[in-house]
Formats: structure tokens, sequence, C-alpha cells
């Protein structure tokens, strides 16, 4: 069949990336999303070293700018709010440390599939089934009629649909996902509308640890009087359905109880937030991004973890890489698989490796432990530790773009 039809799994970053880029190549692709339509809000990402230069080659960055998210930088408060240390954006101004560019998720995201017009766009449905051939592959939808495809690519997400599909090895048929490496831990994110808090922040990033691996944050929102909210705690693996939103609040609510600082209005407004996402601190490793027909693409085939502060830079340079090289391979889709996966492995394997303590670094268990977070944190604008940062964040950069050539009339 024409290789130029392609489903793409996925409407977050790494998905509407994918389908600009296959456009202008001159693909048809096809965006299938499970949400019933575009998610507003999330959390503010960071737009870093090649990340931030495949956005520029969109022609966004003037609009991303626009965008941001005004942010002085980030510091830790104890009980009463009293801050233990700051990290200020002016603090390592030009080494890309702290990001200048911050723009909250969901705004990208619009900006990005904006970017993507007269693509077709299949919300509230996702894949069921894929049956290769020699030809394509058959795809049967929840909701949808089944379709044929050239090929199928799977940027959804950390429990990737596509990934269980094609990827899967009969050993896990219960459900379970082998290539998903829990890092011991959960988090959230949501909005509040409190202007009184959002006023104290004075646009900074607030962080809060108190013992036994709790952490809360709220940050500035792009809009008056709203905070972008985050609860996260260290934990063994817990069994929740992630779509139980109602269950998953309770649990942080008894989780936080009693946490102390700003904690109990976060978890008020947290009750009536429509923004609402919960998800485990873990990893996807794969031995190969692509099988047969069916490739991997962001947080499905290389999640990072948040705590990397990469996952929106992988996204993005993916989805330029494997759009370019199926274009350069010229229907040869074994061909730009396995270059696509020889330039994006490194790349992705250094941005997994996480910063200095992990986990345990940002949510530590003890009083004394947090007290030395904050410690080292006062220590971070000074030699190793600011060489250790720099080193982290300098892993968004460490790729070399290649040229592709865009048709004379791309569409």
């Amino acid at each position: 069949m024409d290789t130029t039809d392609i489903l793409i799994s996925g409407g977050g970053i790494a998905g509407p990336a994918l389908a600009h880029w296959l456009r202008r190549h001159g693909f048809r692709p096809t965006v299938v999303e499970r949400a019933p339509g575009p998610r507003p809000g999330g959390q503010a990402v960071d737009l870093r070293g090649a990340g931030r230069t495949v956005v520029e080659r969109m022609g966004l960055m003037e609009r991303v700018r626009a965008l941001c998210v005004e942010q002085h930088g980030v510091a830790l408060v104890d009980r009463r709010g009293r801050v233990s240390a700051r990290m200020p954006v002016e603090l390592f101004e030009g080494q890309g440390i702290v990001s200048e560019i911050e723009i909250l998720r969901g705004d990208l995201a619009d900006l990005l599939r904006e970017a993507t017009d007269g693509v077709e766009y299949l919300w509230d449905d996702t894949v069921t089934a894929l049956d290769e051939d020699a030809d394509g592959v058959t795809v049967t939808f929840e909701n949808a009629p089944a379709r044929r495809f050239a090929l199928v690519i799977g940027a959804d997400g950390l429990h990737s649909a596509v990934r269980r599909l094609a990827f899967e090895t009969p050993g896990h048929s219960d459900g379970s996902d082998s290539h998903y490496h829990p890092l011991g831990g959960y988090h959230a994110w949501f909005t509040v509308h409190d202007p009184a808090l959002a006023r104290e922040l004075d646009s900074w990033f607030l962080m809060y640890n108190a013992p036994g691996g709790l952490v809360a944050g709220a940050r500035p929102g792009r809009l008056p009087g709203e905070v972008k909210a985050s609860l996260g705690f260290r934990s063994a693996p817990l069994t929740y359905d992630r779509r139980d939103v109602a269950a998953l609040k309770r649990l942080l609510a008894e989780r936080f109880a009693g946490a102390g600082w700003q904690v109990d209005r976060l978890l008020a407004g947290m009750r009536t937030a429509e923004d609402f996402a919960f998800d485990s601190f873990g990893q996807i490793r794969l031995d190969h991004y692509s099988r047969g027909r069916v490739a991997l693409l962001g947080d499905a085939g290389y999640s990072p973890s948040p705590l990397t502060g990469l996952g929106t830079s992988l996204a993005l340079v993916g989805a330029y890489l494997l759009a370019g090289e199926l274009a350069a391979a010229r229907g040869d889709f074994t061909a730009a698989f396995a270059r696509y996966e020889e330039l994006m492995r490194p790349y992705a394997t250094q941005a997994q490796e996480l910063p200095p303590g992990g986990l345990h670094g940002y949510a530590p268990d003890s009083a004394l432990m947090i007290r030395l977070r904050a410690a080292s944190m006062r220590w971070m604008g000074r030699r190793p530790l600011r060489n250790l940062l720099a080193g982290q964040f300098a892993k968004a950069d460490a790729i070399d773009l290649p040229d592709y050539p865009l048709p004379a009339r791309a569409l």
C-alpha cells in the first residue's frame, strides 16, 4: 500500500510534532487520541537544547515565547513557608541549567496541534489491535471502524497501547509491562485557582519536603490567580485504576494529611481540579524502538521520567528525526527505523541517567535528609555541584540534528 499513510497514536507533544514534520515531508498522517479532546492545563515543561532547536525549525518560537510562564527560579520552603534555599534563574543564566523557556504543557500541545493543519484527528478513541502483513497494518480501534495504514507510530506515552500490542512478550499477557521500570514513587499535578497563594509565590516555583518522602510544589500559572500544583511521594508499588480520579484524590488526601506548609490549600484545590493527572515515576527501556511496521516515539519508547526534565526534548527531537529519516529513506521504512534508532538511542540513553540522588534526592524521607537537600541546593552555584547540575541539563543538547530537505511545495 501507499507508504505515505501513517497512523500516530497519541495527541500530546510527540504525536502532533511528528504529524507536523510528516505533513511537511509529504506524508498523510492520522492521529488517534484517547482523550475526548485537547487536554488543557498541565505543568510547565522546559524547552532546552535540541528540543528548542526543533521548535525554532518549526517556526513556533515567537509564539512559544508569548506563552512563556514567568518564573524567577526554584526555592525550597519549610513547614512555615520560610525559604531554606533558592536557585534563581540569574545564577545559571546562559548555561541552560534553569530553563529560560518554560511553557505549560497544554499550551505547547495546542501550538503543535495548530501546526498540523489538515491532519485528521480521531478523538476519544484508541488502538485495540494491530494486524500486520507484508503490505501494511490493519488497525482496529475501540470506536472507529478498522482501517489500513502503511506504518503505525506509538507516541502514546508511558502506558502506550501500541507498545503493549506490538512489543510485549507472551509471558506478560497478564497486563504487566516488561519494558516499564519503576523508580519507586508517584506524582500528581493539577491546577488550583487561589489568587492569594499565587501572589505569595511571587513568580517562584516553591517546593516543600516532608518526612516520609512527601513533596509538594506550587508554581505560577500563566493566568491571573492560577497555581500549578504538584504532589509526589515515594512508595512501594501500588495497585490502582488510573481512570478512577476520585479514588486517586482520596489516596493523596490521606497521604498528605497534616503534611504542613500550604499542602491543605493544595488539597482543597485538588478536590475540584478538572485537569487532575496521576502517574508513577518510571522509565521505558527497550532493546529496539521498532518492530516490523511499528515504531515508538517519546515516552512510549524511551521515557526518562520527569525527574530528568528532558522528556519534552526527547519527544520533539525524536519526532523530527523519525519524520526526516522516513522522508530520506523514500519508502524504505526498515532503513528509516534503523537510522532513527541509530541517531536517537545515544541521546535517549544519556537523558535517562537520573540526576544525583534520583528519587531519593527529590523526595528525601527524613528530616535530616531534607536539611541536607536544602544545604546542597545552597551550594548549587559553586563547584563541584554547579558542574554536576550543568552536566545534567547539557544532555538536552547532546545531539547534532541533521538537516532534512523539505519538498519545494510543502503541504
